[in-house]
Order: C-alpha cells, then sequence, then structure tokens
C-alpha cells in the first residue's frame, strides 16, 4: 500500500480496505445504507447509520481514525464523505465501488443485490 494512501485522498479501493483489515490498521467502516440492504449483506464490524441520519449522529464517529465510507456502489457514501470532511474529518475516505466492488473483488461470499 502506498504511503499516505489515506492523506489528501477521498477514496480508496475495496483492496486498500483489504489490506488495512488484513493487517490490523486502525479504521472505521461507516456503512451509509439502509437497514434493508444491510439484510441482504453487510461487511462486519462495520458502524451502520443510515445516510439521512449521519448530519444528526455525527458525534458517534471517531475523529482520530481513518473512516472509510461505504454504500451500495459508493454515490451515496461519497456525498457523506463531502459532508463528513467539512465538518473536519480529514480521515473520511469513500470506498470506491462500494459493497458491490467489495462482493465481487474481495469476498465472493457477500450477497450481491
Amino acid at each position: 500500500m502506498p504511503m499516505g494512501y489515506l492523506e489528501g485522498s477521498d477514496a480508496i479501493s475495496v483492496q486498500d480496505l483489504a489490506l488495512m483489515r488484513s493487517t490490523g490498521r486502525q479504521h472505521v467502516v461507516l456503512d451509509v445504507r439502509e437497514a434493508r440492504e444491510l439484510e441482504i449483506c453487510r461487511l462486519d464490524g462495520a458502524l451502520h447509520i443510515p445516510m439521512a441520519e449521519v448530519q444528526a449522529r455525527v458525534g458517534e464517529l471517531p475523529a482520530s481514525r481513518p473512516l472509510v465510507v461505504m454504500c451500495h456502489h459508493g454515490g451515496r457514501s461519497r456525498m457523506i464523505v463531502g459532508f463528513l470532511r467539512r465538518a473536519g474529518f480529514d480521515n473520511a475516505v469513500n470506498l470506491e465501488g462500494g459493497i458491490d466492488a467489495w462482493a465481487r473483488e474481495v469476498d465472493q461470499s457477500v450477497r450481491r443485490y
């Protein structure tokens, strides 16, 4: 993984996230999908706050650790990363391709929808 891959970047690949998880690098995955989407599939250990609730619940997020925001394909999470960065979460990054890319490229046991 390139040095400083989170600094100055607003997105990471699913491969980067897989490496973070496998090496134990401190981070939080924020899943902004709806509850009905989590019934289909989820990423173990992710914090779930639906997109519509993030602004009201921003105090629940750790500002000191990298925050990887994900949704189904990356569109909603990209908007949330913009909001979080404006709110001072400089370590917030979008997971490119969302959980769908994770299911295709990292863990094929994750159900796609």
